[in-house]
């Protein structure tokens, strides 16, 4: 009845995954289908009726089980923002069959199990076996794998590839939960596959990790595609003295643009006469035509508006020539 849950519960995840994520991830398919199969085979063969029937079951299982850490690696490789070479995910598919070939040989060779014979254990079949000479490759296989998502998890947490501490726990809990039971198994001899189990725990919190970061990630595309559009042009509305001081500037003589400017500047009387070679009085003359033309009663009024037109955008001022 384990078995059989654990295999619905597998199919649900997968079937979820494949309904209710949008963009979907290549490896967390494959992560999920593992799993299934995994569960299949353990299902299949505690109901198995013959020998040959549990060994066929015993192969199911050991192909999900065999590739489903590199599709785990790949994963928290990805997660953690490791680069791996292209060819990584070639080598380790290329492995994982040599290893699965290795734990199918039951029954056609005895190079993994010596010998093997069905039993029933309170209603449930299961193999009774004496390991062969490679039965310990298994084993190294699981191991190295194991490591090397520790490491891979300890070196993106000491590089600060991870967004968050909470991330490397999720990974780190995934791994452990697989790990300490592989070890229980192997140090106590019971008679059920409790990975059957934390398979399907691992699967979920990736699962859970997978869609937080995806999150993360369509928000963070949001932010940065409203960060690069352009800023929307503000309307700016002129009152009636400032579009008269407007008409004015384009009205003006040459010697009164040239006052103009030497106004905008903040220049002195003394100054604009000494710049000009001009005298007080001629002066007085043409701020008289000045201020008239741009709606101006004084210097004072004429450098306030130019403020308020923002001196950024103001137009500049054409020389006539002479």
């Amino acid at each position: 009845m384990i078995y059989g849950t654990a295999a619905v519960l597998s199919l649900l995840v997968l079937v979820g995954y494949l309904c209710a994520v949008r963009k979907k991830d290549g490896l967390f398919v494959l992560l999920f289908s593992s799993v299934l199969v995994v569960n299949i085979g353990y299902y299949a063969l505690s109901v198995s009726g013959t020998l040959d029937q549990a060994l066929w079951a015993n192969r199911v299982a050991y192909l999900g089980s065999v590739f489903l850490p590199a599709v785990m690696l790949l994963i928290i490789l990805g997660a953690t923002n490791v680069d791996y070479p292209k060819w990584l995910p070639a080598l380790l598919a290329g492995i994982g069959a040599v290893v699965f070939l290795i734990a199918a040989s039951p029954g056609v060779l005895t190079v993994y199990y010596k010998e093997v014979s069905l039993v029933t254990v309170n209603g449930t079949a299961m193999l009774q076996k004496v390991y062969g000479p490679l039965h310990f490759l298994y084993g190294v296989y699981l191991l190295a794998y194991f490591t090397a998502m520790v490491v891979v998890i300890l070196y993106a947490a000491a590089e600060q590839k991870t967004r968050s501490t909470g991330h490397v726990v999720i990974l780190a809990i995934a791994v452990f939960v697989n790990l300490g039971v592989w070890f229980i198994e192997q140090l106590v001899s019971l008679e059920f596959e409790f990975l059957a189990v934390s398979y399907i725990i691992s699967e979920l919190f990736l699962l859970g990790l997978h869609l937080v970061m995806s999150e993360h990630q369509r928000l963070q595309a949001l932010v940065q595609a409203g960060e690069s559009l352009p800023p929307e042009p503000v309307e700016v509305v002129l009152d009636e003295r400032q579009l008269r001081y407007l008409a004015g500037v384009e009205r003006l003589t040459q010697t009164e643009k040239l006052i103009y400017e030497a106004y905008i500047k903040r220049m002195t009387t003394k100054e604009i006469m000494t710049q000009l070679n001009i005298k007080e009085n001629t002066l007085k003359y043409h701020n008289k035509n000045l201020y008239q033309k741009l709606g101006v009663s004084s210097r004072k009024e004429l450098q306030e508006i130019h403020s308020q037109l923002d001196t950024g955008k103001m137009p500049e001022v054409v020389q006539d020539t002479v």
